[in-house]
């Protein structure tokens, strides 16, 4: 492996301790300087031309990257990027475009500069707003990174009652951040959410709103020919079964949330006003079964 090849591997940026222990020698490295093959950020680490800009800056600051900015080196989801890069440095000083954060108190990721998964999310609930923050949570506990009542354990007294308020939002499964976000909003708007029911004659829906109302979550694979005319399909099962049902997208459930719930709110009024009743047509109007 070239020493290219290792820092691609590092995105882009390592230390010369990294480097030397891969077996690039001293002589190698400055050569590899000479060529224009890398460059020296700095003594004690080397970049590639096409390094990690969060990487870099993590390096320059000597820091860690936490809180948002290390959420996609876990695979965590997240509502959008940062602007500012959110570090927790060892001088603690405070720079230009970059958020810093506490001391850390776990293990650091193994070989980037990348604060550990446990202070990540404990920095992004004291940071983000709270959808922002739960959906790294939920996501971190989906692929079983660690589980609420480890972060809950981490963050006693009064002064993080909000954020267990938080911890409680997660939900035991969630297939998606806009799952996790629906099932929030729904359930601060005083209704009753269950997630993943299974409904007979339909399958597994996302969301079952006060034991009448089928509320879906799609994403792209829904706008397909096949999945459309399954969810018809699904639509006319619910109907029979006595349920209704609403479809909601990226879009609405992220973008215009409040609009979602009051139109969840107005079908639930409607059905219990009566609307959604059968009509009253003369007897014999509809064939007996």
């Amino acid at each position: 492996m070239d020493i290219n090849e290792f820092l691609r591997s590092r995105h882009g940026a390592a230390r010369t301790e990294t480097l030397r222990k891969a077996g690039f020698t001293k002589r190698a490295l400055a050569k590899a300087v000479n060529d224009g093959a890398v460059a020296r950020l700095h003594r004690g680490v080397y970049t590639s031309a096409d390094a990690d800009p969060d990487v870099v800056a993590a390096f320059r600051a000597d820091g860690l990257l936490t809180c948002v900015s290390a959420a996609r080196f876990y695979g965590l989801w997240t509502l959008g990027g940062a602007e500012e890069v959110h570090l927790s440095c060892s001088t603690g000083l405070a720079r230009r475009r970059v958020v810093h954060h506490g001391a850390r108190l776990h293990p650091d990721h193994p070989y980037l500069p990348v604060a550990g998964v446990a202070d990540v999310l404990i920095h992004a609930l004291r940071c983000l707003p709270e959808l922002d923050a739960l959906v790294m949570v939920q996501s971190a506990v989906s692929l079983a990174l660690l589980s609420t009542d480890f972060l809950r354990s981490k963050l006693p007294g009064n002064r993080n009652g909000r954020i267990r308020e938080t911890l409680d939002l997660v939900l035991p499964r969630a297939d998606s951040l806009l799952e996790v976000l629906a099932h929030t909003h729904f359930t601060k708007a005083g209704l009753k959410v269950q997630m993943h029911v299974d409904v007979p004659e339909v399958g597994e829906v996302d969301c079952l709103v006060n034991e009448c109302l089928i509320v879906e979550i799609d994403g792209g694979t829904h706008l397909e020919g096949k999945q459309v005319k399954k969810d018809q399909y699904r639509n006319n099962a619910a109907m029979r079964g006595g349920l209704l049902s609403l479809h909601y997208y990226y879009a609405d459930v992220v973008h215009h949330p409040e609009r979602m719930v009051a139109e969840v709110l107005t079908v639930l009024r409607k059905r219990e006003a009566g609307r959604f009743a059968p009509a009253r047509y003369a007897p014999g109007w509809v064939p007996p079964s």
